[in-house]
């Protein structure tokens, strides 16, 4: 029997030519194969038998199915969070308040994942800033772009640039002091009970811990501040040696910062 790919791009079982064209060139661009499907057709037996997950078109949206389940684009909490900050509450948003952002701000979102938190830094940066979010997984990097590329920002927020790359090759392709913010929320060591999303994330995002040496180099591209996210119940931050900031003790997620190295 042929072995299963390990990803592969597909439509919904109703496609219309202008979708079934859409998710060719989209396959092409990201060097992954395209298997069509036919009318109707479940994509549990192409599951069992073609690839081991599918990055789907549908005419709503795209979505990244496995056996376990199926992950589509939302902004989720993040459309709360810039409801809050449209009100004047910005200061109660976390990444706001340690990263010190601003109107005009450029922040690299180097672990930009389900883009929650790359969307909230987008609306305080404004028209005038820039925000560009890293994905090193294919699979999620092929969801969350298509599904940022379709958002309705609004006039008082820039995009989302989001790049399929490795953050400490892009770190270290940049000239120091690129960015105002550079941000990390890597995998936690200990996993939190969470929403199917944010399982499905925990399966094909990059697990790889923050290195010293990447730190460093968020550093060097900085001219502000490197804000990394943590979990209250681990080693996350303690072992790159930055201290976590003061917050609500109800939360399981800290968040620590270190400056620029052009800041001393």
């Amino acid at each position: 029997m042929r072995s299963r790919v390990p990803l592969a791009v597909t439509t919904s079982g109703k496609p219309e030519d202008s979708l079934v064209a859409r998710a060719r060139e989209a396959a092409r661009a990201w060097g992954l194969p395209f298997i069509p499907r036919r009318k109707k057709q479940p994509i549990g037996p192409l599951l069992e038998s073609t690839a081991e997950a599918f990055i789907t078109f549908e005419r709503e949206g795209v979505s990244l199915w496995d056996k376990e389940g199926s992950f589509s684009f939302n902004p989720g909490m993040a459309h709360l969070r810039r409801l809050r900050i449209l009100s004047g509450q910005e200061g109660d948003d976390a990444l706001v308040r340690v990263a010190e952002l601003r109107a005009g701000d450029h922040f690299l979102d180097c672990t930009l994942g389900l883009g929650q938190d790359a969307l909230v830094a987008a609306l305080v940066a404004g028209p005038s800033g820039r925000v560009v979010g890293l994905e090193k997984s294919l699979a999620l990097y092929a969801v969350v772009s298509e599904g940022l590329a379709a958002y309705d920002y609004g006039p008082e927020s820039c995009r989302v640039e989001p790049v399929h790359v490795d953050a400490d090759a892009y770190l270290r392709s940049l000239p120091s002091g690129s960015f105002d913010v550079v941000f990390f929320d890597p995998m936690f060591e200990k996993p939190r009970k969470s929403q199917p999303a944010f399982e499905m994330l925990r399966r094909f995002a990059e697990h790889a811990p923050l290195t010293s040496e990447t730190l460093a180099e968020a550093r060097r591209v900085a001219r502000r501040w490197v804000v990394v996210k943590g979990s209250k119940y681990s080693d996350d931050l303690k072992k790159l040696g930055i201290e976590a900031e003061p917050g609500s003790r109800y939360t399981s997620v800290i968040w620590g910062r270190v400056p620029a190295a052009s800041s001393g």
